[in-house]
């Protein structure tokens, strides 16, 4: 079951996205080539905690039970999702994906963003716009009324149209309570299946788009690349689903 979220939940949500939007707010500067994906990460943790938050993925364990070892998540290049921060400087041409989810007072916010670093081939633009894009049309169709796979729909039929692969593997998902709730969001299906969307619903929204093939495999215990080793792009928000445009929580 999908839950609805009461008036309190929804502030709750609110204010743990708050502190997503806050931490991404403080790592733009270090975007840039040179800076260490591990003093990137230190910045996100370091945000959360003065905010009185705890970053939601350290310590989150994967279906082995292993521990995810960071604060953020730093994708780079082919990197899917669940980049691991390490000493490695960032390079210009290359797009990096940040993934920042926040726990406040026992309710969660997630959010996503693939940043160019200094200036990027035509490729790599087109790659971002298309992602962010495609995250921008799937929200339009997260009102109430509308069915799950509309969501899903309009952001593969997008991407597919630029000539672009979305990751099946990977899903969006709800929000609240817990970091990961019902219902699972995949970027791809047919339109007018699946659950009705109610109001007050909060969903994580983000499509996964590959310059190559969609096909993805997972490095060491967490790390998930491109199987043709072509760059990716990552963007997600919180969403509340209302009757008529969503709110999104996670604006910057």
């Amino acid at each position: 079951m999908i839950p609805i979220k009461t008036p309190h939940e929804i502030e709750a949500i609110r204010e743990a996205c708050r502190i997503v939007v806050g931490a991404f707010r403080a790592i733009e500067a270090l975007m840039v080539p040179g800076t260490p994906t591990i003093k990137i990460d230190e910045t996100v943790e370091k945000y959360i905690r003065s905010q009185a938050g705890k970053p939601a993925f350290k310590g989150y364990p994967n279906q082995d039970g292993k521990p995810f070892p960071a604060s953020a998540c730093i994708s780079v290049e082919e990197e899917v999702v669940h980049g691991i921060p390490n000493g490695r400087p960032l390079l210009s041409g290359q797009i990096v994906g940040v993934d920042i989810g926040v726990e406040k007072d026992g309710f969660f916010g997630d959010s996503a963003t693939t940043f160019a670093i200094g200036r990027v081939d035509e490729l790599r633009q087109r790659l971002l716009q298309t992602t962010r894009e495609a995250l921008a049309r799937g929200i339009d169709k997260a009102q109430a009324g509308n069915r799950l796979s509309d969501i899903s729909y309009a952001i593969e039929s997008y991407v597919l149209s630029h000539k672009f692969s979305v990751v099946r593997e990977l899903v969006g998902h709800g929000v609240g309570r817990q970091l990961h709730e019902e219902p699972q969001i995949p970027n791809y299906g047919t339109q007018g299946r699946g659950p009705i969307l109610r109001e007050y619903m909060v969903l994580a929204i983000e499509p996964m788009v590959n310059a190559g093939t969609g096909d993805v495999e997972t490095i060491g215990d967490w790390c998930v690349v491109s199987r043709d080793r072509q760059p990716s792009a990552h963007f997600e928000h919180t969403i509340i689903v209302r009757d008529g445009e969503a709110e999104i929580l996670t604006v910057r």
